[in-house]
């Protein structure tokens, strides 16, 4: 008897009668026949597909922040399930994408990454240090005067002399470490408002993130950006618009809102979906949103929150209306930045849905773009200690705990489990026995998964992610490549011809 059978098996031998089959879904195919048709036309539409080797004029990069393997397989799942589908077999935006690489995550210094190297890496074509931006590995961290002497040139200032209109977009704040890839360069990630760096720092001429953003040779030059992080570039007398008993971070006096607009006359600076919504992107040269004063909402929380905040395919759409109005192309790059911090926070419910946001997002871009011309990127910068384990059966709620045939399956000590765990994290026992998943509602929007190791913030993982592409150049996205190579295979479909 197998590990799978007799795991099964002890679960169920005392609620099921002898012989009986785990009751089958409608949904999905029930022959051995229908299997084959299903394989067939896979194949055939895999067969369609050939390769452009023209260039681009458009280059459209997603990131999902900690959008390991796991995350996809069961954000699928979970999307599929919610639809009414068979979750197993659902097909989503970002699984049509026809050209798939695995991509190693490393960074120059460590085994597992953060994601300020793998944005660089992503973004520059270079590998460097844990905790840095847009800034060599010959540079330790933090080390300001080592720094100016080893900026790397980003994708997007190689757009930008191409003459090519530029936008980056994230659910996290817009000066986080995977958007500040696309423009900024520091030897630390955390330095996204002058009052986060120390005085040597500013003595010797390292700028904070949200300043480079608005004063920098990339930064000033985007010509739509749009995420979070609002506070980095207000005053600390300034109140926050939206939240009168907040105030910014700023401790130098600037209001950098106000230079930007200053910067750009004709410009448009919005703070909520009510004058995104009035925004003409299609005439508009430059647009600045900045949603919240720290990190977006998570899409769950958007969604049931009056939608105050656009969603990450409605600014990808104003994105792609805004910037496809330009003759010359354009560089995008699209964060879905949450789904890293749900899987922080050991909840894997939220880290779902903005897992399915981001397809949303990836799936706007397709209908909105042409295959032949706009390359279009979907990858992640690095893993989580996220797991889909237990042979629960098919059909089950990925949320849900571990069932087979309707029964709960149990572990050792006589309690159920949920499919979906932590390696580490919050969610971990410390002390006591451990709590029955089966006595909680582990749908909640709320609900921690348990975990291993006790752990204040789960972490990331380094296993190999993702990467998946169509259009032009995008056959190159095929094997096992290193990360930083992503940035090559986008500046060759850039290329003139």
């Amino acid at each position: 008897m197998s590990i799978r059978t007799l795991a099964i098996a002890t679960a169920l031998s005392a609620t099921l009668p002898h012989g009986t089959l785990a009751q089958e879904s409608p949904s999905y195919p029930q022959t051995s026949e229908a299997y084959r048709a299903q394989a067939k036309a896979e194949l055939e539409r895999l067969s369609q597909d050939t390769p452009i080797a023209g260039p681009a004029r458009n280059v459209i990069i997603f990131i999902g922040d900690g959008m390991g393997v796991s995350t996809l397989t069961a954000a699928r799942i979970h999307q599929g399930q919610s639809a009414g589908k068979d979750g197993e077999s659902f097909v989503t935006a970002m699984d049509r994408l026809p050209h798939t690489a695995l991509v190693k995550t490393y960074s120059h210094d460590g085994q597992v990454s953060d994601s300020a190297p793998t944005a660089t890496a992503i973004l520059t074509g270079v590998k460097t240090r844990n905790g840095v931006i847009g800034i060599g590995p010959e540079v330790a961290e933090n080390d300001c005067a080592a720094s100016r002497q080893h900026q790397l040139p980003s994708l997007f200032g190689f757009a930008q002399a191409q003459g090519r209109a530029t936008g980056v977009i994230s659910t996290a704040r817009i000066t986080h470490a995977t958007p500040a890839a696309a423009y900024a360069h520091t030897p630390q990630r955390d330095w996204e408002a002058d009052g986060d760096l120390p005085a040597s720092a500013r003595a010797e001429g390292c700028l904070d993130i949200a300043r480079q953003m608005i004063e920098g040779q990339v930064g000033s030059r985007l010509d739509l950006v749009l995420g979070g992080g609002r506070a980095n570039f207000l005053p600390e007398s300034a109140a926050d618009p939206e939240y009168p008993r907040q105030h910014g971070k700023r401790k130098d006096g600037r209001d950098l809102v106000a230079e930007w607009r200053r910067r750009n006359p004709q410009g448009a600076y919005v703070w909520n979906s009510s004058q995104f919504a009035q925004a003409d992107f299609a005439r508009t040269p430059r647009l600045l949103g900045l949603f919240e004063p720290d990190h977006m909402h998570y899409e769950a929380d958007r969604s049931s929150g009056g939608a105050k905040e656009p969603s990450l395919a409605e600014m990808t759409r104003a994105a792609i209306t805004m910037l496809g109005s330009r003759k010359t192309g354009y560089v995008l790059l699209v964060e879905a930045g949450r789904i890293d911090h749900a899987h922080h926070a050991g909840n894997a419910r939220r880290a779902l849905e903005d897992t399915v946001a981001l397809d949303g997002a990836v799936a706007a871009a397709l209908e909105m773009t042409d295959r032949a011309d706009t390359l279009v990127l979907v990858t992640a910068d690095h893993s989580h200690s996220f797991a889909i384990s237990g042979y629960p059966g098919r059909g089950n709620p990925i949320l849900g705990p571990a069932a087979f045939g309707g029964q709960p399956l149990k572990a050792r000590d006589g309690k159920g489990y949920t499919t979906l765990g932590y390696a580490n994290g919050p969610g971990a026992q410390v002390d006591g026995p451990r709590a029955d998943p089966l006595g909680s509602d582990t749908t909640g929007l709320d609900y921690r998964q348990q975990a291993l190791v006790p752990l204040g913030s789960e972490t990331h993982a380094g296993e190999d992610v993702i990467a998946r592409a169509s259009g032009p150049m995008a056959h190159l996205v095929k094997g096992t490549i290193e990360q930083h190579s992503l940035y090559y295979i986008a500046a060759k479909a850039l290329e003139p011809r």
